[in-house]
């Protein structure tokens, strides 16, 4: 009875390993999108990554839903550049948590930030429903 347990967990394991990697490369070119959608202001790209529900929250503080981020996402935006590392991705069947640095380049100023991202996989796709960022001293 142990073998058969052990031989079912195994199994499971070894099936959901290629799901997880595979969900992992599908949202981290979700994050890859979302970047490049808000440093070029393109709000149609947007308006399909983020969820409907979401909670969006600033490293100073200030919370916004989706109208209020697709809002002070038109031009002129002042995102120039904008950096991921030390992330990491957590795969819980269709949610994900990706954790790491975030450098944004304004015009006048580089912001560094702690953030956690959390996306649901919709029918849709990967949508973004919460961002919490933290701010760095560098």
């Amino acid at each position: 009875m142990k073998r058969l347990v052990y031989l079912l967990l195994l199994a499971v394991s070894l099936r959901a390993a290629p799901d997880d990697a595979k969900a992992e490369k599908e949202v981290l070119a979700a994050m890859d999108a979302y970047k490049e959608a808000m440093i070029h202001n393109d709000i149609a790209t947007l308006d399909k990554l983020l969820g409907d529900d979401l909670v969006f929250t600033h490293s100073h503080g200030e919370f916004q839903d989706k109208a209020a981020v697709l809002k002070s996402s038109q031009p002129p935006q002042h995102i120039m550049r904008m950096e991921f590392s030390n992330t990491s991705v957590k795969v819980y069947g269709n949610t994900a948590l990706v954790k790491g640095r975030v450098d944004l380049w304004h015009p006048d100023s580089v912001v560094h930030m702690d953030v956690l991202h959390v996306w649901i996989n919709r029918p849709t796709g990967w949508q973004l429903v919460a961002r919490q960022a933290t701010l760095l001293a560098k």
